[in-house]
């Protein structure tokens, strides 16, 4: 079942499933209204899946819009030949303005300074620039307060060359206090009729994220925003009964040494772990430096013949330790898998998530670059 296998190079990689990614797509794709946009994010290098690939692929499968967080995110994305429309989530910061112009992107907008600086340029051009605004309704983080709205708008007429083709807000909870999304969904509401009565008309109006666009589909606007779901891990574990996801990252490396040792032995900096029998430790070419975390130093564990093999010792930056002596035949070159499946048994990012007391999008987003991403 698990063959020996030919090394070549380095063995830590992070293979890329796209027939997950698609799996999932079309699952949330039939959980919101036909005619409801699906913008899909792939901020922070696609939650560490690599953003080129996946928006590729994301563009194959009919998304509407693609969110980044940052105007670099959207650059990269453009010269790698990406020609779907690109929203700047997090908003743009002074001097990117021509960039973002060049590059056809559109960014999120909640301060005046920004509309008046993209509008000069715009007008300089000759062009409109389209936009996005956001409305903090409750989270507390970007957006214009919702109770300075109305005096926005004021100020929004006399700036020219900019088309409001989407407003915005963002939930802040997930599966709990649904009185609180749904006053946040109020505010909301109120925001989109004052607009409309100022005679403001946009194309577009999203707040959904993951959670939200599974827990309550009514607050779906006519464009959702699923990040973490489309790489098949759930922003809450009450979700999962809701939606079948299947993982899109499995993250892989192979015994590099084996060593057989007495009982009393210690392992790794610090000593924090000592052998109380004989036993065969693994040394696998994977650490911190390569996103996995010091937290699951003791507590993590790999996949290694289709069985679990503890993490003992801490973790370094470039190798971890684990005990093998009961997982029979293990063998150097054996495969080992941290994140994903084999045979029956099954490591979740959202596992490691629980045991180092953080969740998903970290685990994910923090697998290093010298990780090779490799798609099939």
């Amino acid at each position: 079942m698990f063959k020996r296998p030919i090394l070549s190079g380095r063995p830590t990689v992070a293979e890329i499933d796209l027939e997950a990614l698609a799996f999932n797509y079309r699952q949330i794709r039939k959980r919101v209204p036909k005619r409801t946009g699906i913008l899909a994010v792939v901020k922070a290098d696609a939650y560490g899946h690599g953003a080129l690939p996946i928006s590729h692929k994301l563009e194959e499968l009919g998304a509407e819009y693609l969110g980044v967080a940052i105007s670099q995110e959207g650059v990269e994305l453009r010269r790698g030949g990406v020609k779907a429309p690109i929203l700047i989530l997090g908003g743009i910061f002074p001097e990117e303005e021509e960039e973002v112009i060049r590059n056809d992107l559109t960014p999120v907008i909640f301060e005046m300074d920004s509309l008046v600086r993209l509008s000069k340029i715009a007008g300089r051009k000759r062009k409109k620039i389209k936009v996005h605004l956001k409305v903090d309704t409750g989270l507390g983080r970007l957006g214009v307060p919702f109770d300075q709205f109305p005096v926005f708008l004021k100020e929004l007429k006399k700036v020219r060359n900019i088309e409001i083709e989407g407003i915005l807000s963002h939930f802040s909870m997930t599966d709990r206090e649904e009185a609180y999304s749904s006053s946040q969904w109020k505010k909301f509401q109120e925001v989109l009729a004052i607009a409309r009565e100022a005679g403001l008309k946009s194309r577009y109006f999203h707040m959904a994220n993951s959670a939200n666009l599974t827990f309550f589909t009514q607050y779906s606007g006519n464009m959702v925003r699923p990040g973490i779901m489309l790489y098949g891990s759930y922003p809450s574990p009450k979700i999962e009964k809701l939606i079948n996801l299947k993982p899109v990252l499995t993250l892989k490396t192979r015994i590099h040494f084996l060593k057989s040792v007495p009982a009393g032995t210690r392992i790794s900096y610090g000593g924090t772990f000592s052998t109380r029998r004989e036993s065969l430790i693994a040394t696998l070419p994977v650490g911190y430096a390569d996103g996995y975390s010091t937290f699951l130093s003791n507590q993590g564990e790999v996949l290694i013949r289709g069985r679990r093999a503890p993490v003992v010792g801490r973790v370094c930056m470039d190798l971890i330790m684990v005990d093998v002596t009961d997982i029979p035949g293990a063998s150097k070159g054996d495969e080992v898998i941290l994140i994903g499946r084999q045979g029956r048994e099954r490591i979740t990012a959202d596992e490691i998530a629980r045991k180092i007391g953080s969740i998903s999008y970290e685990v994910l987003c923090l697998i290093g670059k010298r990780v090779p991403r490799v798609y099939r």
